[in-house]
Formats: structure tokens, C-alpha cells, sequence
């Protein structure tokens, strides 16, 4: 087997793969820094795909306080505190670097400062942006930074396993699969980041691109590590129902369109999302979500299944210029945003749980780094929209910074335990020696567990029945085979690989889901509707033990403020 050998190994090249690359050849610019991505540097990861925006407090109104408060009271006060102000404080300094070193050209008012939106539940307009295509601005940015420095890239490589070393005490490495070859590559490291995203494609419509099949935390599961809130998937609220048959439906019409004054109505024209909350359309994410489910259920669904957005009453013209990429995506499948209406309907978006990790982005594995949303703690039991690509360039710099600055070259690299690689390896290559199975189905089964079961609204009930649902499906993917045994671009082999990552996030979603007996954010328990005593929240940890999820509660630290109190004056607070 082939072995390469690097100081840092990044795995995954969105926003905070690649800031984690600029930022540790910063700090030491004669270490060996690796990009490992699935794909191609620049192409690849959910940031590229971001639309809305990035929440940083810029404007004399605002203040790091406030952003803070928001992100902490939309989190349900379930955050980890001090990581959610290390966002709020972190985000005004990256915002200014992303412009003035990177290059990124955000939308500008007319006295030249820069332009921020209304997002839903956010006291104040902090969004910054470019157009409805942020993302791209900033990965494209990003990209061509990377490429001019001395970053070493494995393009169309894969993560199958981290590998510890010889005594079990610390990440030696990370078996990768060449996915050109068909052959694996063990990658030996002095440090590496756990930047791959979150992903959350196991349920029937969902924003992110098929390839984000959660691998990085079902490596981290494999390799014994805590996740932390792993029940709480995030909802986008309008997602484009464009009906079966396209990759179209699913994906996201932005959280901007609410935040302009857009009008989410039923079958029966009726708008009524105030029937819900007083905030309307602005309420949160997993409000607007819980209500469009809940008036589906009623018998007012679009033909499509699903309910409408409206735009036109604020001016077709208005529309087609502030939100140019979301009309031309809504015009490709035959709908017109500017001046009609459009079938939309909640799709899984961003997982505010993973990785339990600190401030310095270390994880309990020694060696081992995480940034982006491969963690858990930063957005609580909710994360508000905008600042998703704020957490994974806030903590994918810092990643970067930290690691450069500890790395040493001196020293003899881990030794990778062998036994560890062997069952990574035979865990691998197994499908390509088995019987082949019907994946389709068992993608489709997959899809209708999640989406049915451990979906937007939850109970006991639907939860064990999914969770034994999804624990009979591991088993068969387990013994499915695929039915071509090459191993050059082997898109069955990965689609199979895929799904056991996703069955197994899976499994930890429903689990956790049904230990969490209580309402909060993005988690609806239709048994448990209320919210729990926010003095005593609890956050929920799980592990793998024994191929089984097991999840435990441990106490939230209220270490800047407690429920019922405010970091901001009275008068800031109106």
C-alpha cells in the first residue's frame, strides 16, 4: 500500500478546510500542508453553495453582544457559550480579511460601507453578502489563494478512517482512498483537520450535493469520538419543490427572500405563518419549518406537496435585481419568483451537532483537529441563518493558526497501529467481493425512515420504529454487494460507501433524538412539546460502543450568561 507522509493533512476544501490551509501556512510557511477532498479543490463542499450570507456585527447599532445574544437565545441555550462568542468576536476580523487579503467583493451601499440583509431571527440586518451567491465568492477567492501557495492537493481522494497510532494513544494518520485507482493510501500526518461537513442527504429533499454523505463524522463515530447534539438537524423552510425526477427540488430558495418581505401562503392563498408566530415569515428556521408541516398535514399542500412562496407583491423588478440567482434557478424548472408563486417545502440543511471539540479546535484524540460543521456546540439546538459560513471560516482560521504554530517538524512520525488498517481496509473493499444488492432501494428506504420518522416532527413512537427500521437497514448495506468489482471510478462502490456513512449518522440522529425528551430548536418532540427548564439544559453526548449508539446528558456551562438574563443594556435591547 502506498503511504504519504505531510505535517498537516486537511480533509475537506470548503470554507473551513481552505482558510485552515492559508492560515497554517501563515503561521509556519516551511510545513508540508495537504488538501484531501473528494472531489476538486475549489468545486467541492457546502460553503461554495452558500446563497445568503455571513452575520458579522459591523454597523455602530450593532454589537458582538447583540449577534451573541441572538445566537445564543436562537440556539435554544444550548450552546457551547464560549464558542459562540468566539464566532460573534472572530467574525468582524474575518469578514475584513476575507475583503482586504483575500480579495472577496461583498454588495456595498451607496456611501461605499458595506451592505448587510435582514436574516430570519436576528434583531438586527447583519448579513453580509454578494448577491444570492456569497459562497462562491468567497471559495473562488479562497481557491485561488490556495493555489498560489505551496498546499499540496489529493484531488478525487476520499477518507475511508482515521488511524491511531501503534498504542491507541493518538491519531497517526487517516486511510484515504484514491478514487481514481481504486487504491488505498494511508496518509501519515503530524496533525490533522476534520473539515469534510456535515451533509445531512439522508432525507428525501435536502440542500447539500449528493457527495456529502456525513463521512467525516461517521469516522469519527468508528474511532470512538464523542458527538455532541447529533439530533439536531436543521430544516431550511423553503426548499424548491420542483417535483420528482430533478436534483432541482430540494434545493434552497434563500433565507432572504422571507427576510425582504416574502409571503409563504397555502392552497388556499392564505398567508399563515402568523397564525404561528408573531415574527411571520421572519420567525426562525425551525419554527417556519414546523409550521409549513403542520398546515401540510391540515389538507392545504401544493399539488407538489407542499406550500407556496410569494414575491411579486414587492415588485418584479425589485425582485429580478436583489435576487437574480434565485429567479434564474426558479425559471430553469419553469417557475416565475419575480412575479408568481413557487412550490416549496422544508429540506435538510446543516447539522448543528458533530464533534465535540474546544476553542482551539482540538478534539479528545490528540493530533486530531476539527472546524466547520463536522462539530457540534457552536449553533446549539439551532443555528441561524448566515452564520453557518461565519462558524467554518471563524474556526477553520483558527484551526489553522493553532496547528501551524504546534507543529514541529522534528520528530519521528506516529507509527499507525496495522491492525487498525487491515479492518479499515477489509471494511472498504468488502462490497467489492460480495453479492450485489439493490442500492437504489435501500437509498430510497433510507430517505423515506428519515424523512418519515426522524423528520421535522418526532415522537416516541416514530422514533423507535426508525431507529429499529434503520438498524435492519445497516445490516443489509452491510451485506450488499456492488455488481462491478473495478476500481477505477467505481461510482457504485462510492454511492455504496456513502450510504453506510449516512446509515450510520443515521442511527445516531434517531438515537439521540429519542434520549432528548424535550422541545428545542431544530428538535420537535410531538409527545414533549414543551421546552424544558432552560436553567437546567442539558446538551446530549454520543458514542459507539459495541457498534451500537449510546448517548448520554451533560450539563450546559452558562459561562457568559444564563437563561433569563442579557448581555445587553436595556436600551440596546428595545
Amino acid at each position: 500500500m502506498q503511504t504519504v507522509e505531510t505535517d498537516i493533512l486537511i480533509l475537506g476544501a470548503g470554507g473551513a478546510g481552505l482558510f485552515a490551509a492559508l492560515h497554517a501556512k501563515k503561521a509556519n510557511p516551511d510545513l508540508d500542508v495537504t488538501i484531501a477532498v473528494k472531489g476538486l479543490l475549489g468545486k467541492c463542499g457546502c460553503t461554495r453553495m452558500v446563497q445568503g450570507g455571513y452575520n458579522v456585527a459591523l454597523s455602530p447599532e450593532d454589537s458582538v453582544e447583540r449577534h451573541f445574544m441572538d445566537t445564543i437565545e436562537g440556539g435554544g441555550w444550548l450552546n457551547d457559550q464560549d464558542l459562540a462568542w468566539l464566532l460573534v468576536e472572530t467574525a468582524p476580523k474575518r469578514i475584513r480579511e476575507l475583503e482586504t487579503e483575500l480579495g472577496c467583493f461583498f454588495d456595498r451601499n451607496p456611501d461605499g460601507t458595506v451592505h448587510q440583509k435582514a436574516f430570519a431571527g436576528q434583531t438586527f440586518d447583519r448579513t453580509v453578502h454578494k448577491g444570492d451567491l456569497t459562497g462562491i465568492e468567497i471559495i473562488n477567492r479562497l481557491a485561488e489563494q490556495v493555489w498560489r501557495r505551496d498546499v499540496k492537493r489529493l484531488e478525487d481522494h476520499r477518507a475511508l478512517d482515521f488511524i491511531r497510532s501503534e498504542d491507541g494513544s493518538e491519531l497517526a494518520g487517516v486511510l484515504m482512498l484514491d478514487m481514481r485507482t481504486g487504491e488505498p493510501l494511508l496518509v501519515r500526518t503530524r496533525a490533522t483537520l476534520l473539515a469534510t461537513g456535515g451533509g445531512p442527504t439522508m432525507y428525501r429533499y435536502h440542500t447539500p450535493s449528493g457527495d456529502k454523505s456525513c463521512d467525516g463524522l461517521a469516522m469519527a463515530l468508528r474511532v470512538g469520538l464523542p458527538l455532541r447534539d447529533i439530533e439536531m438537524v436543521q430544516f431550511h423552510p423553503t426548499g424548491l419543490l420542483a417535483g420528482e425526477g430533478t436534483r432541482m427540488t430540494g434545493t434552497v430558495l434563500e433565507e432572504g427572500l422571507r427576510g425582504s418581505g416574502g409571503y409563504l401562503t397555502d392552497s388556499a392563498g392564505k398567508r399563515f405563518m402568523f397564525d404561528y408566530d408573531p415574527r411571520g415569515e421572519r420567525a426562525t428556521r425551525d419554527i417556519v419549518s414546523r409550521s409549513i408541516m403542520d398546515r401540510i398535514r391540515k389538507g392545504f399542500a401544493s399539488p407538489h406537496g407542499g406550500v407556496y412562496i410569494e414575491m411579486g407583491h414587492l415588485g418584479p423588478d425589485r425582485v429580478r435585481r436583489e435576487f437574480k440567482g434565485m429567479v434564474e434557478r426558479c425559471e430553469d424548472c419553469g417557475f416565475d419568483l419575480a412575479a408568481g408563486r413557487v412550490e416549496v417545502i422544508p429540506t435538510a440543511h446543516y447539522m448543528m451537532g458533530g464533534v465535540e471539540f474546544k476553542a482551539d479546535c482540538t478534539t479528545e484524540l490528540p493530533r486530531l483537529y476539527t472546524a466547520g460543521e463536522d462539530t457540534g456546540g457552536v449553533h446549539g439546538a439551532n443555528r441561524l441563518g448566515g452564520n453557518g459560513v461565519a462558524n467554518s471560516t471563524v474556526f477553520g482560521g483558527i484551526a489553522g493558526d493553532v496547528m501551524g504554530a504546534r507543529t514541529k517538524q522534528a520528530g519521528a512520525l506516529p507509527d499507525p497501529n496495522q491492525h487498525a488498517i487491515d479492518e479499515a481496509i477489509a471494511r472498504a473493499f468488502a462490497p467489492l467481493r460480495r453479492h450485489p444488492g439493490n442500492l437504489p432501494e435501500m437509498r430510497e428506504r433510507l430517505y423515506s425512515i428519515m424523512w418519515n420518522d426522524v423528520g421535522i416532527l418526532r415522537s416516541a413512537e416514530s422514533l423507535e420504529h426508525g431507529a429499529a427500521a434503520l438498524d435492519t437497514l445497516s445490516h443489509d448495506i452491510a451485506d450488499c454487494g456492488v455488481a462491478d468489482d473495478s476500481r477505477r471510478y467505481n461510482l457504485t462502490w462510492m454511492d455504496r460507501l456513502n450510504l453506510e456513512n449516512l446509515t450510520l449518522v443515521s442511527r445516531a440522529i434517531a438515537a439521540a433524538a429519542n434520549f432528548r425528551r424535550d422541545s428545542r430548536g431544530a428538535h420537535f418532540r410531538e409527545d414533549f412539546p414543551g421546552v424544558s427548564n432552560l436553567a437546567a439544559s442539558a446538551y446530549t453526548r454520543l458514542r459507539l460502543k459495541d457498534s451500537y449508539p449510546k448517548v448520554e446528558a451533560a450539563p450546559v456551562t452558562f459561562s457568559r450568561v444564563r437563561p433569563g438574563e442579557s448581555l445587553l443594556r436595556p436600551a440596546a435591547a428595545e
